[in-house]
């Protein structure tokens, strides 16, 4: 999928809407679901106008059970702006939103992105590092926002590319642009760079 055109292209992932204890489980700074719900619509909202497009990578809301509000997919999609593109999260299995998309793969800078939700997914791709540059992911919430190759491990695995969390825990609530994300990579690379000492990569 080529991107380009006069329209604003954004990534997210993770809010989590409905979810009561994610507050908890996040440290997210909100008294109740209610208060966060309406705080990260809210922060969506000022980004994103109707007729850009957001690449959302998962986890979307809780519907059902004691953790969830009751509100469907659909109630909430009708809140937000935008042409929204879901790509499946593991918690969006019985949460009404029905994508059909596991994992995607854009280009934008001629830069070949690979979208998914949970970083491992990355290692059943063979030879995933000559098909994309880049991984743009959520799930792993706050823990942490880029790894550089060789940074992020999986049992005996170990990435050979960058890959970066677009989860809303890392991007102050709101979805971030192609070049938000770009200009945090080149930071965080100049920062390993100048400690080891060595130019970055891309």
């Amino acid at each position: 999928m080529k991107m380009g055109g006069y329209l604003f292209n954004y990534f997210s992932s993770d809010l989590h809407l409905g979810h009561i204890n994610i507050i908890k489980y996040c440290k997210r700074p909100f008294d109740d679901v209610n208060e966060m719900n309406d705080y990260l619509i809210k922060k969506w909202n000022e980004r994103v106008k109707e007729e850009d497009t957001v690449f959302y990578l998962g986890d979307f809301c809780f519907k059902t059970g004691q953790e969830g509000i009751g509100l469907s997919a659909k109630e909430y999609i009708n809140k937000l702006n935008g042409n929204i593109i879901f790509v499946s999260g593991n918690h969006d299995k019985n949460n009404s939103l029905k994508t059909i998309i596991n994992s995607i793969i854009i280009t934008i800078a001629k830069k070949r992105i690979l979208l998914i939700h949970n970083p491992i997914d990355l290692f059943k791709i063979p030879k995933y590092e000559n098909v994309v540059d880049f991984v743009f992911c959520g799930h792993v919430h706050e823990k942490w926002k880029v790894r550089l190759k060789g940074q992020f491990k999986h049992k005996n695995k170990t990435n050979k590319i960058p890959i970066i969390n677009v989860g809303v825990d890392m991007w102050n609530f709101h979805p971030i642009k192609f070049e938000e994300i770009n200009k945090e990579f080149y930071k965080t690379a100049g920062r390993c760079a100048k400690q080891q000492n060595v130019e970055p990569e891309n």
